[in-house]
């Protein structure tokens, strides 16, 4: 009988590769071997979030969570499921900033993460708190384009005086 890891590693093999279907299978493997460990389900879910299966990536990065409350990169992932659809409601863009304030209170210069977070406070129309975690990020990583990018369109279209 082969080893969780075994698997676990072939199929971060395959999604570095861009096999996401085979990397599912493999890992799938894996936690049939060894369901309690959060680095399988974390995995899978970078597969399916490939695949654009977001609900089955969701439920997976919430697993992980679940099984280590300090997965910085699964409530990261999470939000920017949610963050990436165009219509997601209001009540949904609220659970992922408060993902994301958990993957910054893990990790507070996770630059990625409070560019996030500042676009989903846009999203909510809060541009004052927007332009807040663009400031962080810019004193993080001053050269950071996108940041600039947004800062400025928040500045120029949103922002009065």
């Amino acid at each position: 009988m082969a080893d969780y890891k075994v698997y676990l590693d072939d199929g971060i093999f395959d999604i570095r590769n861009g096999k996401f279907e085979d990397a599912v299978e493999k890992i799938n493997k894996s936690i049939e071997l060894k369901n309690d460990w959060e680095i399988p389900y974390f995995y899978r879910a970078v597969a399916y979030h490939a695949l654009e299966n977001y609900d089955e990536a969701m439920l997976d990065y919430t697993k992980s969570i679940q099984l280590n409350p300090n997965m910085t990169d699964a409530y990261y992932n999470r939000a920017k499921i949610i963050l990436s659809e165009s219509n997601s409601p209001m009540s949904e863009i609220k659970k992922a900033v408060a993902d994301l304030e958990k993957a910054l209170e893990l990790d507070d210069k996770f630059v990625d993460a409070l560019f996030a977070m500042a676009a989903a406070y846009k999203k909510l129309g809060e541009y004052h708190k927007s332009l807040e975690y663009l400031e962080k990020l810019l004193q993080i990583t001053p050269d950071a384009v996108h940041a600039k990018a947004l800062k400025k369109l928040i500045l120029q279209k949103y922002v009065v005086g």
